[in-house]
């Protein structure tokens, strides 16, 4: 796998320079702050990469752990220790150099992947079964620093849409602008976690949506009452508990 993962990130790696020369940055930062921390670039992942991703993704299909907790979600999840055995274009992307330079550049933080401690940080949510959803929520940190959020979209085939709420909260008083995407293959939304209300309509029948979320921190230290939380919702919540507690900590591979 380490082999392979090195030749992986060389292919994500020329691909996403390729994909950011063709990126209006100034235009593309001027929105990202204008919309308080949040932008989307619809089918901005080229498609040879993207392609790569989606047969992760049924490799990885498996190992789907789901969860249902009343009135707020219903769906699947893959943890980034699956990902970080099975899924070497996805662990490329996650870590390429100049894709990390460039969400700094964007949000003005020098961002950094999130420990290997962490399933949250780079895994696959699954909405495969009629209703599946999650509620509105903002992605909170639980480190010292803020969190970042990238969601990429793989599969597509559904009336299901990420809503976005923006300046939910906002202390200049600005009134709610809501979004409502749909997340088709390659589609990029980055966003500061604190900052957006955001939510996943549910599912209709004989459809499927398949979406990967990145998160990238400013500080990786986490208090060990903050981490245990922060496990205890993800096992709940997400990835299961044999998975959270039994699998983190295992060596970063390659990149």
């Amino acid at each position: 796998m380490r082999g392979a993962l090195v030749s992986e990130s060389t292919v994500v790696a020329q691909a996403i320079e390729h994909a950011l020369a063709h990126v209006d940055r100034v235009a593309f930062t001027k929105t990202y702050w204008d919309q308080n921390e949040f932008i989307c670039l619809p089918r901005w992942l080229p498609s040879s990469i993207v392609a790569r991703m989606v047969a992760e993704v049924e490799r990885v299909r498996p190992a789907v752990h789901r969860n249902y907790i009343p009135r707020h979600k219903k769906g699947g999840s893959v943890s980034y220790y699956t990902l970080l055995e099975q899924a070497p274009t996805i662990l490329a992307l996650y870590r390429a150099p100049a894709f990390i330079r460039f969400l700094s550049d964007l949000s003005g933080q020098a961002l950094q992947a999130c420990p290997d401690n962490d399933p949250h940080s780079c895994a696959l949510y699954f909405y495969t079964e009629p209703g599946d959803h999650i509620g509105f929520h903002f992605d909170t940190s639980y480190y010292k620093g803020g969190r970042y959020t990238v969601l990429i979209g793989l599969i597509e085939r559904s009336s299901s849409r990420l809503v976005c709420q923006l300046f939910k909260g906002d202390p200049r008083g600005r009134p709610i602008v809501e979004h409502r995407l749909a997340t088709h293959p390659g589609t990029l939304v980055a966003f500061n976690g604190d900052k957006l209300w955001h939510a996943i309509t549910p599912l209709g029948d004989n459809e499927e949506r398949v979406s990967l979320t990145l998160e990238y921190v400013t500080n990786p230290s986490m208090s060990p009452l903050k981490r245990l939380y922060s496990n205890l919702k993800d096992s709940f919540a997400y990835f299961g508990l044999k998975t959270v507690f039994t699998g983190r900590a295992r060596p970063a591979v390659g990149g």
